[in-house]
């Protein structure tokens, strides 16, 4: 039986790393209590997204404004708790083993039971639904997904909707047409959006879909035809991550639908108008200055600033830390061959890693510039699995990586955490997300 850690308990920095076999304390909420807006999550992943939307996670102080109404509490100097939302999660889906694993060992702190995580192709679901099987739940306020990209990501082959991958992850043999590939699955999660009919939904994907000729606005039409056309698709827009505190160079393309016999008057003709006002815009507005060129706002997190009093591998207890690639060099012109900036945002985390993992340090051979550090001993290394989640923001006690019951067997390999990493919606600039819907929730709808 793991037992539970009070954060009253933590006086450093090291001690609020995840470390088997604690877990640290539950979070016990009444997930049907009054003014509770239910989330249903598609592609959910390790729960980056879900996690954003629940709150009450550890996040580095400097990520959020200075007395921010977001803080729950210190942890130390450098760490804070951010503060619970409206939102629970009802429904979580994927088609990963690591990402189910993950989810369920970070957020059953939650209390969320584990029949809510769906192993399994969100196709296969809708089928389901469709052979008069209950699948989805009731009364569902809000549908979230980060439908695959790599279809779309300009660092893979860009197939777009020609997708050669089927829904549930294996390659196709025949490479005709199909609704199924990974490159449709957004039209999946439309019609779950279809079946449940949320007040909200939000489609999350990479940057690079906007330049694949018309692949966004035929993903917009599609989405706006959901409910018998009843819902209002904003056009989609960029967030970079690092205007919201995240300390990496992640940009994402958000779509979001309202569901329009939800919505007041006044808000219907807001939202309709050429230009939303400002205070019915649901998009967050960015807390920190990395490209939005506003110097009112905070500075850029930087991996320095994450990364500070963290041991190196092999002197720390932390499983997602002890563990990295040992991929070799390959040269500088290869993809994942450079070295971080410490004092810079880090690179945009890779699922499709392969040897592509960013190096933590080079050596001088390599063309390292950290000399103090080379000086003293410390060798050559990627970025540990630990590191890669500091820079998507996900919480230092989340457990990446873990042993299967007391055994030595990995329960998740340090190879699938890098996997669910890479995938992942970086929590925090899905919490500002989540922040911003709160604030505009009674506008919309009451």
């Amino acid at each position: 039986m793991a037992k539970t850690k009070d954060y009253s308990e933590v006086t450093t920095y090291s001690d609020i790393f995840a470390s088997e076999p604690y877990i640290p304390m539950l979070f016990k909420r009444d997930r049907e209590a009054d003014g509770a807006l239910k989330v249903l999550s598609l592609f959910s992943g390790c729960g980056g997204m879900d996690l954003g939307f629940e709150g009450s996670f550890i996040c580095h102080k400097k990520s959020v404004p200075t007395n921010s109404e977001w803080i729950e509490n210190e942890i130390t100097s450098n760490w804070v708790m951010l503060k619970g939302t409206r939102f629970k999660t009802i429904f979580a889906n994927d088609i990963l083993k690591e990402a189910q694993q993950t989810w369920l060992r970070y957020m059953s702190r939650f209390d969320v039971p584990e029949e809510i995580y769906h192993f399994g192709s969100i196709v296969d679901y809708v089928k389901m639904h469709k052979k008069g099987m209950t699948v989805f739940p009731d009364d569902v306020d809000v549908v979230t997904g980060g439908f695959p990209c790599q279809d779309f990501s300009v660092a893979g082959k860009r197939k777009g909707f020609n997708s050669s991958m089927s829904h549930n992850g294996e390659k196709r043999e025949i490479n005709a047409p199909s609704e199924e590939t990974r490159g449709k699955l957004y039209f999946w999660m439309k019609q779950v959006i279809d079946i449940v009919k949320p007040k909200i939904f939000i489609a999350e994907n990479v940057k690079g879909l906007v330049s694949l000729g018309d692949v966004k606005d035929i993903i917009q039409q599609d989405f706006a035809s959901a409910n018998g056309g009843g819902y209002i698709v904003l056009n989609p827009r960029v967030l970079d991550a690092g205007n919201y505190g995240v300390p990496e160079t992640r940009e994402r393309v958000i779509f979001i639908g309202i569901r329009r016999d939800a919505l007041n008057e006044e808000a219907i003709k807001a939202l309709e108008a050429e230009t939303i006002p400002s205070d019915y815009d649901p998009y967050p507005e960015p807390t920190h200055n990395h490209s939005a060129k506003d110097e009112t706002l905070l500075a850029p997190v930087t991996c320095r600033d994450v990364f500070e009093g963290l041991k190196e591998p092999n002197q720390s207890s932390d499983l997602s830390h002890r563990n990295y690639s040992m991929a070799k060099y390959m040269g500088k012109h290869c993809q994942g061959q450079s070295e971080i900036k410490l004092d810079g945002l880090g690179p945009t985390i890779r699922s499709e890693h392969h040897g592509n993992i960013e190096y933590r340090r080079l050596s001088k051979e390599h063309g390292g510039v950290y000399d103090d550090e080379l000086d003293s001993g410390m060798i050559e290394r990627r970025l540990t699995p630990r590191e890669c989640a500091l820079i998507q923001t996900f919480p230092p006690d989340y457990p990446f990586v873990f042993y299967r019951g007391y055994t030595r067997t990995y329960g998740v390999s340090p190879s699938g955490a890098y996997k669910v990493i890479g995938n992942a919606v970086p929590p925090l600039l899905a919490y500002n997300i989540a922040q911003r819907l709160q604030q505009v929730w009674p506008k919309y709808f009451e």
